[in-house]
């Protein structure tokens, strides 16, 4: 099966590209999603192999900031029981999980971000579901499309022959 693509939002405050970067082996568990539908998103459709469109929200300005990959298809999201977390759900337990999370590695930073305005102006990209009005989704899918055309943009047009589908 062929990778899939996504775009992770973030607030940089909260979780950002430098801090999963810096994490052990630049990898961290994408968890603390409280939304049912990138919920099942994160459970059913992300799997191991898939692009990450890193995008830091809530930061001026917000937009795509680098590239991770999926390391762990979705899995029960622990914070959930943890009454000591900064996401806890009493009605989720171990033995009945309502919330999953997934793993992902660091890939690369962009040399500058692609900020939301520019996905917005950028014809290739006018059904992206992160330009939609109202769209607050924090995963959401990306074509393979939308995946090029973000990669033109934060290289300024241009793409490598020979690339990889991540971009490495």
């Amino acid at each position: 099966m062929a990778p899939r693509y996504w775009l992770f939002k973030s607030e940089p405050s909260a979780f950002s590209l430098d801090d999963l970067k810096a994490s052990p082996g630049g990898v961290a568990p994408w968890d603390g999603v409280r939304n049912y539908q990138a919920r099942n998103l994160l459970r059913d459709e992300v799997k191991v192999g898939d692009g990450v469109l890193f995008y830091h929200s809530s930061t001026d300005p917000v937009g795509v900031v680098g590239i991770a990959e999926v390391v762990r298809d979705g899995y029960p999201d622990p914070t959930a029981w943890d009454p000591e977390s900064d996401h806890p759900d009493p009605k989720s337990t171990p033995d009945n999980p309502r919330w999953y999370m997934v793993d992902v590695r660091y890939v690369r930073h962009f040399a500058r971000t692609v900020t939301l305005a520019e996905l917005k102006a950028a014809p290739a990209l006018k059904d992206m579901k992160v330009v939609q009005r109202g769209m607050r989704l924090s995963i959401q899918p990306v074509t393979a499309r939308e995946w090029a055309a973000v990669l033109g943009l934060a290289e300024g047009g241009r793409r490598a022959i020979g690339e990889s589908a991540l971009g490495r």
